[in-house]
């Protein structure tokens, strides 16, 4: 029996998607990091129970931070994207997490750096809070380790996996781990258009914030070196995979969900020998208005096919592919000093 509801929300599924395709599927992903993180911090000493906890979320995270604290006695402060709606502004607040929202913005770049500049200030106010840092600090990866030996145990043979980004602490973590186990894994990230992780900065997608899965800042725990291929996903395709997995499997989840179904199914078309493992990072409630009341407009995936390309001065919507071959970060990649 669990002891805290954030460990049942934080324990995934695996669901077989079609031949040789299986979803790694979270309610709230981030709670696996987030809960891990905290407990190693108070195994250490660096916090105690009822110091305050902050950082800086678009949304998964500020509620995976919410319940951990609340797990372990600590308060939490969130500095939030103007993505997070009013059914998580409510939660957060009864779960007593203090929520200073970023006026709205459609622009990811100025709404992060805002939201970086603002943790600044807060810590020159208040230097006993302990910034998280989920963007930096790998200890982030911790709670993966579980999830990885999950599956390692019920998929066999050689592995894609394939999922956003983001902070790089989810599928670089698995990637990891499952390496560590001698595994077979080719790591396949997912990114949107406009992020400078891997590069693609300079080709814009009016239509699309995948704020999970991309970034406008250098993020410090993305371990560039770690990725085979990388596939940027915009809007049409995403809300196609999207579509497909909740028609085609009944699994309703995130716009990020969609695009690494997309692109799992293309890699497992190319290397069969293979089993496509996705991760689908959450549920997909927040995202009917803007993308499942259009499911009508949505392609058929089989209708659809990346962009091959060599470098990334040939990046193109709605969607392209390259091998990254464990290549380092980009030079707009590369993380600044930070305080904290």
């Amino acid at each position: 029996m669990d002891e805290h509801i954030s460990e049942a929300i934080g324990r995934p599924d695996l669901v077989r998607t079609g031949s040789g395709v299986v979803c790694l599927r979270f309610e709230t992903m981030k709670v696996v990091s987030a809960l891990a993180a905290v407990r190693r911090l108070l195994d250490a000493g660096t916090v105690r129970p009822g110091d305050t906890l902050l950082d800086s979320s678009s949304g998964i995270y500020a509620y995976a931070l919410a319940l951990a604290c609340h797990r372990y006695g600590l308060r939490c402060r969130i500095v939030g994207s103007t993505t997070i709606d009013r059914a998580l502004r409510t939660q957060l607040a009864v779960l007593g997490a203090d929520l200073e929202q970023m006026e709205p913005s459609t622009d990811l770049r100025l709404d992060q750096s805002r939201r970086v500049a603002r943790i600044e200030e807060i810590l020159r106010e208040h230097p006993d809070y302990h910034w998280m840092r989920q963007y930096h600090d790998d200890v982030h990866y911790l709670g993966y380790r579980a999830v990885a030996d999950r599956i390692a145990a019920e998929v066999p043979g050689p592995l894609l996996l394939v999922g956003g980004v983001g902070s790089g602490a989810s599928t670089g973590a698995l990637a990891g781990y499952l390496r560590q186990r001698s595994r077979d894994v080719r790591l396949v990230g997912v990114q949107p258009f406009g992020s400078v992780t891997f590069g693609s900065e300079h080709v814009a997608d009016p239509d699309i914030i995948i704020a999970g899965i991309g970034s406008s800042i250098p993020f410090g725990n993305v371990a560039h070196e770690r990725y085979d291929l990388l596939h940027w996903v915009g809007f049409e395709a995403a809300l196609a995979g999207s579509v497909a997995l909740l028609r085609e499997h009944a699994v309703f989840a995130g716009l990020s969900s969609g695009a690494a179904y997309l692109a799992a199914r293309w890699e497992r078309e190319q290397d069969p020998a293979r089993t496509a493992v996705f991760v689908a990072a959450d549920t997909g409630h927040r995202y009917v208005d803007g993308v499942f009341a259009r499911h009508a407009e949505a392609a058929a995936p089989e209708d659809l096919a990346p962009k091959r390309i060599g470098d990334l001065t040939a990046l193109a919507r709605p969607w392209s592919r390259m091998a990254w071959n464990r290549a380092p970060a980009p030079p707009g990649a590369v993380e600044p000093l930070l305080a904290g």
